[in-house]
């Protein structure tokens, strides 16, 4: 684990430094989600967070089918229905 100490400013901005920006892959101006667990600030980017999004839907999803075909399946038989 990489352990850095940063400074929030009087505006509170947090600079957070090159090595950790470079380690997560972060870009300038690039969308970030923050929040508080457990009395922790976490940073996480869009791009985390889908991938975690997507590990967590693919426990659900059946080898061999296909979520759009399925998907599209239902939208058909519900307009059928309409």
């Amino acid at each position: 684990m990489t352990v850095l100490h940063t400074r929030m400013s009087k505006e509170g901005r947090v600079l957070i430094p090159a090595e950790l920006r470079n380690a997560l892959g972060l870009q300038a101006e690039e969308p970030l989600r923050v929040y508080v667990v457990d009395g922790e600030l976490r940073i996480v980017s869009r791009r985390e967070g889908i991938r975690k999004a997507q590990a967590i839907v693919a426990r659900y999803k059946q080898p061999g089918v296909s979520v759009v075909d399925e998907f599209l399946s239902e939208r058909r038989a519900e307009a059928e229905r309409d």
